[in-house]
Parts: C-alpha cells; structure tokens; sequence
C-alpha cells in the first residue's frame, strides 16, 4: 500500500500529465488544421495559408515545450544506463535522485538562458518575417516552462518520489 504522500504525488502527476495532454492535443490538432488548410489553398486553390510556416515554428515549438514537464514527471528524460543497470535498492533510489537533480539543474540553466534570449529578442523588437509576431515573449514562455519543469524535477528529487510507472494519462 502506497503511503499518502505517495498517493498524491501519483494524483499530482497524472493531472498534470493531463493537462499537457490536452494542450499538447490542442496544439496537434491546430497544426494539423494549419498544415491541411495550407495543403489544400496551395494545391487546390493556388492561395497557401499566410505565414503557414511561421504557424508551423510556433505550433511545434508549443509542443515540444508542452511535453516536457510530463517528460520529467514520468522520469522519461533519455538516459544511457551501461554503467548503473546492476543497481538495486537504495543505490538506485540515490542514483535516481542525483539524475533528476542533475536534469534540474540543467533545466535551470536552460530556462536563464531563454529568459536572457528573449529580453535580448525583445530589446531589438525582433519579429517573425511574415506575420510580424514578436519572437521575445515566445522565448520567455519557453523559459517559464522550462523552470516549472526544473522545478517539478527538483521537487521529485528532494521529496524523493518513487520512479513513475510511466504509464502517461
């Protein structure tokens, strides 16, 4: 029987493993509709979408960044195991931690990063060529994803949460 704190963490994380979820399905069916309206106006009608590829950039981009937070909640991160697959018990439970303390930290870095890009991004009000959308707040929200991923990857290791079982939503 799972203890309670376990029980909410796993609650915790399917929900959040939901909601990204609907975002990420959110943001595939939007691409899919820009990707199909394009198709057809370009082939069908000789009039392609307007800034169908800008769409694409920020829609995959949406995604890719959707994803990661329930990369982290799932522990899925990619790792290369030749060294620590013979590991049991508490070595394992150690071994885990320090990877998503390492995969925090990386994530914090990554995060300050985009941030000090997209003030940059913003400084030089820089924009996308065709539809002229400014390229800095996208970089920012990158940035805050990225921290609220470091931040559930911290979490997971200083509470010491058990590896998930992967099983998604």
């Amino acid at each position: 029987m799972a203890a309670p704190s376990d029980r909410i963490a796993m609650r915790a994380r399917r929900w959040l493993r939901l909601a990204t979820a609907v975002l990420c399905g959110a943001f595939l069916v939007a691409l899919t509709l820009v990707t199909v309206a394009d198709v057809i106006g370009r082939y069908l009608l000789s009039s392609p979408l307007p800034g169908a590829a800008e769409y694409t950039e920020i829609l995959l981009m949406a995604i890719v960044f959707m994803g990661l937070p329930a990369v982290c909640l799932d522990d899925g991160h990619i790792s290369v195991d030749l060294l620590t697959a013979s590991l049991k018990g508490m070595a394992a439970k150690v071994q885990l931690n320090l990877g998503r303390l390492l995969v925090s930290v990386v994530l914090g870095l990554v995060s300050w990063q985009l941030w000090k890009h997209g003030a940059q991004l913003e400084s030089y009000n820089e924009v996308t060529v065709y539809l002229r959308a400014p390229l800095g707040p996208f970089a920012k929200a990158t940035a805050v994803i990225a921290g609220i991923s470091a931040i559930i990857t911290f979490v997971m290791a200083v509470l010491r949460l058990p590896k998930s079982d992967g099983g998604g939503v």
